[in-house]
């Protein structure tokens, strides 16, 4: 396996600027990119959840995951091959490949049911296609499909698998992937951003998590004190990015992680679906709140920083 895959740390799920048809705005992104890199993130997972895929079109996608490999370097950048056509996740994956990035992602297929012998098919496909080390994704919330420990152990024998990304409301399910994890020789990132102590205490090597685009800082600190054992006190970073999850919580996601960068300053595009204006007011709201509280912490703005710096 790639030296360059990441096996620990903080990742961010990248939240892409694009205008209204989904077409990057590359100055936008690079800053973005530039300021994560600044804060010390480990690596970026490019085309998840947060990042809007399923509104891209597959050419959109590709020029996404270049874009992102150009900025992010030297950082690891896993890509994002989820969709419900197969021909479309072999045809990603061989663009990741071509790329030169270190592994991919792969989620179950959504909308349609779907046996776990179909879904086991479905990641074969994806690691076959790719070449490349393989990290599933488990988001059942979203995809409507549970990936089952049976799923994850048999796809372990089967493939070059690297990992697994356990996000959802499922928290409890860390334990038996850890667990067989340690046993297979995979590792376990978290997407849990708000419960970073007890994940990083169940043995889960990090998080790749959404609200980095927000509070990078906050998920770095306990990321260093919790698994690292670097001194310093975990309780204010604890409770202020539980402060910040509670409060992009009032929207639905991925818009409310929009909301929250907004807060900070940071450039974040046009929504690619249409907003209500009851979901506006919402979205308002939490950019007030959090901006007065990110204030009050002493959380510069991102567009406090100078645009060369912040572009570098």
């Amino acid at each position: 396996m790639s030296s360059k895959v990441p096996k620990k740390g903080i990742l961010a799920a990248l939240w892409l600027p694009a205008d209204a048809e989904g077409n990057l705005l590359k100055r936008e992104l690079a800053a973005n990119i530039a300021w994560l890199k600044a804060k010390g993130v480990y690596g970026i997972l490019a085309l998840g959840s947060t990042g809007e895929f399923p509104h891209m079109t597959v050419a959109q996608r590709q020029d996404a995951l270049a874009t992102v490999a150009e900025l992010a370097a030297p950082l690891p950048v896993l890509a994002n091959i989820s969709d419900i056509r197969p021909r479309v996740v072999a045809e990603l994956g061989r663009t990741a490949r071509q790329l030169g990035l270190p592994a991919v992602t792969i989620m179950t297929p959504g909308f349609y049911p779907n046996t776990q012998d179909d879904v086991l098919e479905h990641f074969l496909h994806a690691a076959d296609s790719s070449q490349l080390p393989v990290f599933l994704y488990n988001f059942p919330s979203l995809t409507g499909t549970r990936i089952n420990i049976g799923t994850v152990a048999a796809f372990a024998d089967r493939a070059n698998m690297a990992g697994i990304k356990q996000s959802g409301g499922e928290f409890e399910y860390h334990k038996e992937l850890i667990a067989l994890g340690r046993e297979k020789n995979f590792v376990v990132f978290s997407g849990a951003d708000t419960r970073l102590p007890e994940v990083f205490g169940l043995g889960a090597v990090g998080c790749i998590g959404g609200l980095a685009n927000i509070a990078p800082e906050l998920m770095l600190h306990l990321y260093k004190v919790c698994r690292e054992g670097a001194p310093g006190d975990i309780h204010p970073a604890f409770e202020r990015l539980k402060q910040v999850g509670d409060t992009v919580d009032r929207l639905t996601f991925p818009l409310n992680v929009a909301a929250g960068m907004a807060a900070r300053g940071v450039p974040t595009g046009e929504p690619k679906a249409r907003v209500s204006p009851s979901s506006q007011k919402i979205y308002d709201g939490i950019v007030r709140d959090l901006g007065v509280a990110f204030e009050q912490w002493g959380l510069p703005r991102f567009d406090a920083v100078p645009a060369a710096t912040a572009a570098r």
